[in-house]
């Protein structure tokens, strides 16, 4: 048995720490708040910011962890990082927690090593990001924190017109206070997790998305297969391991994001850890085959290997709830969705009584429906049951009022 110590303690590391109890461990969390959701699944836990690394190196000297590890959060990435090399534990190391989780280290990167990248600048202040537009003769760009996750002050603007408040969000989105202007990347975005271990790298899932029509930058569905009919998934595949690869990433799981643009596909950024939303931890697998934060601790804790791919006829669907704004009145159908054949897992965050706004960023989204099939028709016909059975009332704003 190992003393495993898991940074962030959200809902999306729950399952870490029960996979890691499940493998036999003793586990301890920490995260910032007392009533943190994994908190109750780990035999420890310690109040902790999770940006604070000094407390947590405090906490990891005391209670003297044989692995260090997070998951589906980027900002503990660098943290885990940290305390790994204080302690002389395996890990991944601060240059490349550093190149993983800062976007415009990400973005030197891939000019270095010559990959295809767009127009990029770090701006200082609002005028260097006007200035910008001058000097890259761009039209519209996105601009955005070089280190903050789940969307959170993300915007896409334009030449000539005023967008200082955008930008004083994106700075304040920032842990370090840095924003990056970049050229605006049309076209369909992709998502592609992948586990390196080692020195090979194996990929576990690729999901084209969409976004809501009423905000570009906010996925509404994630469709996981191993194939499309319009892109070149083993095409996309290969570009994905080259990243990781030239990244001399020595270990752990990845998620990445990708536009495809004027025939080829752009990286959008790319993560040392899984993707949120129980990508890692359920759709992943699923999809593959392969148990990603199970290989991981076992291999971080230096048990056999399990993983045996197996990605034959798998499909399937994350769809985020898209709801009006208003006051929920009723909500019906919940358990009986729960019960059809494919629904993995169905989370509502909100109950009767609540007010619902539009989410300005990934974490503003109010629920979710994973649905598993092998085939397209699977996932088209279980997601209009779930929209049939699923019934919730919304009352308007100005109704209420």
């Amino acid at each position: 048995m190992a003393k495993v110590m898991i940074i962030a303690g959200g809902d999306w590391q729950v399952p870490l720490v029960c996979k890691a109890k499940e493998l036999g461990h003793k586990v301890l969390c920490t995260n910032l708040y007392e009533n943190s959701p994994a908190f109750q699944y780990a035999d420890e836990h310690e109040v902790a910011d999770v940006l604070d690394r000094g407390k947590n190196l405090e906490i990891a000297k005391r209670w003297k962890p044989d692995v260090i590890l997070t998951d589906q959060s980027d900002i503990a990435v660098p943290t885990v990082a940290y305390i790994c090399d204080a302690l002389g534990l395996q890990g991944i190391g601060r240059q490349k927690a550093a190149l993983f989780t800062n976007k415009y280290e990400m973005r030197m990167f891939e000019a270095n090593q010559g990959f295809c990248h767009p127009f990029f600048c770090e701006c200082r202040d609002y005028t260097d990001a006007v200035r910008a537009f001058e000097k890259s003769g761009l039209d519209t760009a996105i601009i955005k924190p070089v280190d903050s996750q789940s969307s959170r002050g993300v915007y896409k603007v334009s030449r000539g017109l005023d967008f200082l408040n955008e930008y004083e969000v994106a700075k304040r989105s920032s842990h370090t206070k840095r924003v990056i202007f970049e050229e605006f990347i049309d076209g369909v975005e992709f998502t592609v997790d992948g586990l390196m271990l080692a020195g090979e790298y194996h990929t576990l899932a690729i999901s084209r998305k969409k976004h809501y029509a009423f905000n570009s930058q906010i996925a509404s569905d994630l469709f996981f297969s191993w194939d499309d009919p319009e892109y070149d998934y083993k095409e996309l595949e290969i570009i994905n391991k080259e990243h990781i690869v030239k990244a001399k990433l020595p270990f752990g799981l990845t998620h990445s994001e990708y536009k495809y643009y004027k025939g080829t596909f752009y990286l959008i950024e790319m993560a040392a850890r899984g993707g949120g939303t129980l990508i890692s931890s359920d759709i992943a697998p699923y999809m593959s085959g392969i148990d990603g934060p199970g290989e991981l601790i076992r291999f971080l804790t230096k048990e056999d290997s399990k993983l045996v791919e197996r990605k034959e006829g798998k499909i399937a669907l994350l769809h985020f709830l898209d709801m009006p704004q208003g006051r929920v009145r009723e909500i019906e159908g919940s358990e009986h969705v729960r019960s059809l054949e494919g629904i993995h897992k169905l989370q509502i965050d909100f109950q009767v009584g609540d007010y619902i706004r539009k989410p300005d960023n990934d974490r503003g989204r109010v629920g979710f429906v994973i649905i598993f099939g092998n085939s397209r028709d699977d996932i088209e016909k279980r997601l209009t049951e779930f929209h049939k059975s699923l019934k919730i009332s919304i009352e308007s704003f100005e109704r209420d009022q």
